[in-house]
């Protein structure tokens, strides 16, 4: 770990080796800190995280790296989703503890924690760090007798972020109640010291004049995009022009050429175990995502096979067996479309490229969000090879599992009998962040509707040559312009 560390710290840019001894700084005095390091993509947040945890563990200590998201986490050495470290619960308020007990073993290993590295902060519910915060305190208490007074307990605690990115979902939520719900908008943020990453890393030594220029301008046109400083004057959305170079503009079949951009060829992903790796179409709704992927299985060679659900009511619902089979039966339950669930009916071909809906296996890769090309179709299992994270190539075996949304619109709970997977040619802008692809392809049949999507979007590639984009007007018509979704008051706290 310490020639590991070496190494790394001869690659920090003056910049990144600011933070760094700021950060180890607080860790070596154990007077505790919690630092923001902003930075968007290519700034080497990630370089950083690894230099950090390799600084604390080259010395026999322990460094907790977490992640808002499960793709986020698998970045991470040792890396975690902070619901699952932490134990947060899922429906949170302003009240909400972890779920730990002070003599636990979670407890006994945050005691011993030197460094917290908390990845993806922007994108999750203050309430969810708030938690955090009284927890920590509450169990260090006995063993620091100013752990009340400093926040999380006096732990050294790292966020690392780009708030342009989407902030936390609040189901039917307004601009006011995301903006409340971001982490700037906490009580915690007042005590966190901002650092701030600028330098593109990806702008490197081995490319010509000709690709840095090229590079340097679509950087700065994806910063504008993100601060909203494209379309004039706005309050929170702008109607904004496309560089023609990424438009699909044939209106004969725009649908069939952004498909064509993406997946040229598609029979070769039986012979390249790397085509589906990088390659996506992106859409803000799931009704247009399905559209895709079932436009796109139809094309896909091969037979297909059926698999279909078992739905019921939870048996620990208060429902009457003559409600549950009269005015909930199977049919009514079979036509639920929930987000985050797999549906009744999941068509698949050897071949396609699939989508975990659940964390199974973290430690393997196996989280909410990898994507994995189905290798062979069993009756009660499928098997698939992983294609996303640091596991590419693992194969693994997927079972039908019970699952139950947390959706609070349904009555009821249900229970859904089902393998916790979608096709995946296409997926949500919101499940592509974290992501890096060389190729996508953006739809927009209708505008994005929320802050940071469009910045989203399009910063998943490095470079101009990997992005088109597909945008229709209410008519239906090939358009070049679109919607840029920013809430600017956001950045006013930093």
């Amino acid at each position: 770990m310490e020639d590991e560390l070496n190494n790394m710290l001869l690659l920090l840019t003056d910049e990144q080796r600011n933070v760094f001894d700021q950060i180890m700084e607080s860790v070596r005095t154990n007077k505790g800190g919690v630092f923001f390091v902003y930075g968007y993509g290519g700034t080497g947040k990630t370089f950083l995280w690894k230099t950090l945890s390799a600084a604390i563990r080259s010395k026999s200590e322990i460094v907790l790296n977490v992640a808002s998201s499960g793709i986020a986490s698998l970045l991470l050495s040792g890396g975690r989703t902070a619901h699952s470290r932490f134990s947060i619960p899922l429906n949170l308020n302003e009240d909400s503890l972890c779920r730990m007990n002070p003599g636990s073993e979670l407890a006994c290993l945050l005691k011993k924690t030197q460094l917290i590295i908390w990845d993806e902060a922007p994108m999750i519910h203050k309430h969810a760090f708030e938690a955090l915060d009284r927890t920590l305190k509450d169990i260090l208490m006995p063993d620091c007798s100013n752990s009340e007074a400093l926040p999380f307990g006096g732990k050294v605690i790292v966020f690392g972020g780009d708030f342009r990115q989407i902030l936390p979902v609040v189901p039917n939520g307004s601009r006011q109640d995301i903006v409340n719900a971001s982490l700037s908008s906490s009580y915690i943020w007042n005590k966190c010291k901002l650092l701030r990453l600028t330098k593109n890393m990806r702008l490197t030594v081995g490319m010509n004049h000709g690709d840095i220029d090229k590079t340097k301008e679509f950087a700065k046109w994806l910063l504008d995009i993100g601060e909203g400083k494209l379309g004039g004057r706005n309050d929170g959305e702008a109607l904004i022009d496309i560089p023609q170079e990424l438009l699909i503009t044939e209106s004969t079949n725009p649908i069939g050429n952004l498909i064509n951009f993406v997946y040229p060829s598609i029979l070769e992903s039986f012979n390249d175990p790397n085509y589906f790796q990088e390659r996506a179409i992106l859409a803000p709704k799931n009704d247009v995502v399905h559209e895709i992927n079932d436009t796109l299985l139809a094309m896909f060679p091969g037979d297909h096979k059926e698999y279909l659900s078992s739905d019921s009511i939870c048996q620990s619902e208060n429902v009457t067996d003559h409600i549950r089979h009269n005015v909930y039966p199977p049919d009514v339950l079979n036509g639920l479309k929930v987000s985050g669930m797999p549906n009744h009916k999941l068509v698949l071909k050897v071949g396609v490229p699939i989508m975990l809906l659940r964390n199974l296996d973290q430690k393997n890769g196996l989280c909410n969000g990898t994507r994995l090309q189905v290798v062979k179709l069993g009756d009660r299992i499928i098997e698939a090879k992983v294609i996303s994270g640091n596991n590419i190539g693992t194969r693994t075996f997927i079972p039908r599992i019970n699952l139950s949304p947390s959706d609070k619109r349904i009555p009821f709970k249900l229970q859904r009998r089902q393998f916790p997977i979608a096709v995946c040619f296409a997926m949500t802008i919101n499940k592509s962040q974290g992501q890096s692809l060389s190729k996508v392809g953006l739809f927009l049949k209708q505008p994005v509707f929320t802050h940071g999507q469009l910045y989203v979007a399009v910063s998943r590639v490095k470079s101009m040559d990997g992005l088109r984009m597909l945008i229709l007007d209410v008519e239906g018509n090939v358009t070049n312009k679109t919607t840029n979704v920013v809430y600017k008051e956001i950045f006013s706290n930093l």
